[in-house]
């Protein structure tokens, strides 16, 4: 079984997103001890990166905060195994194609491995060019999530039924952010997901507050919160550390409301 199927084995999944190295790597190694203690189920972890092109401001400005502190994939990867002696909790990475090609497909899996990393999250490769990734992944047996839109109607079924780890259900278009209301119906989209694997769904983009994640998390097995944590971090820099456990801890009593 998937080990990022735990992270769903006790009610509705909360799972926070920080990026890596922002505004340090030893704040981020601190945030995933105090996630984890919060309540957080699953972490997801962004790699820092000149062009995450799925990402609002917030997110791009940490990544670029992340990479002027000279944050690296391979000085994230020494840290995340570092990290691993004490969190429990599956971790994901979120990237992009380009930095898994230029680290090397096979090197960038038998590192994910070597420190814990649970699955891989790649919003800029479509389902209809998976096999670029996907056969790596099975080898290594890193989960590389499937992403779901609310354009992808008929793809929906088809992307469900080969999905590993959990679905990650986007709630809106466009690109991340705090969204001040979300439109899309959450609930036809998972449903479709329910009807083709036993997989776990999770939605994100866009959620920010308390009410947000309850109402997502009725309508699937958990909520996803990248920007709002993130905007925390940018706040309070390296102080952001009982910030971010305070606010984790509300969005997790709420999904489980």
């Amino acid at each position: 079984m998937s080990n990022i199927r735990k992270a769903f084995e006790n009610g509705k999944a909360f799972i926070p997103f920080v990026t890596g190295g922002d505004p340090t790597l030893d704040v981020t190694e601190q945030l995933l001890y105090a996630m984890q203690d919060a309540g957080a189920d699953l972490i997801e972890i962004g790699i820092p990166f000149s062009d995450p092109i799925a990402e609002g401001i917030v997110i791009q400005e940490a990544n670029e905060r992340a990479l002027e502190a000279g944050c690296t994939t391979d000085k994230l990867f020494d840290m995340i195994f570092r990290a691993r002696q004490k969190v429990t909790v599956p971790m994901v990475f979120l990237t992009y194609v380009n930095p898994i090609y230029t680290y090397g497909k096979e090197k960038f899996m038998k590192r994910c491995v070597e420190c814990g990393m649970d699955g891989i999250i790649v919003p800029d490769l479509p389902y209809e060019e998976k096999e670029e990734l996907s056969g790596v992944c099975e080898q290594y047996d890193v989960d590389l999530i499937s992403l779901i839109a609310p354009t992808s109607h008929e793809r929906i079924r088809m992307i469900a039924k080969e999905a590993k780890g959990f679905v990650y259900c986007v709630s809106s278009l466009g690109v991340t952010g705090v969204r001040s209301e979300i439109k899309t119906n959450i609930a036809e989209m998972t449903k479709m997901v329910k009807e083709e694997t036993d997989v776990p769904c999770a939605v994100g983009f866009g959620i920010s507050t308390s009410e947000q994640a309850a109402a997502m998390a009725r309508v699937s097995d958990g909520a996803i919160v990248g920007s709002a944590i993130v905007k925390l971090v940018a706040k309070h820099g390296e102080n952001a550390v009982s910030a971010v456990a305070q606010y984790v801890r509300e969005m997790k009593a709420a999904v489980m409301r």
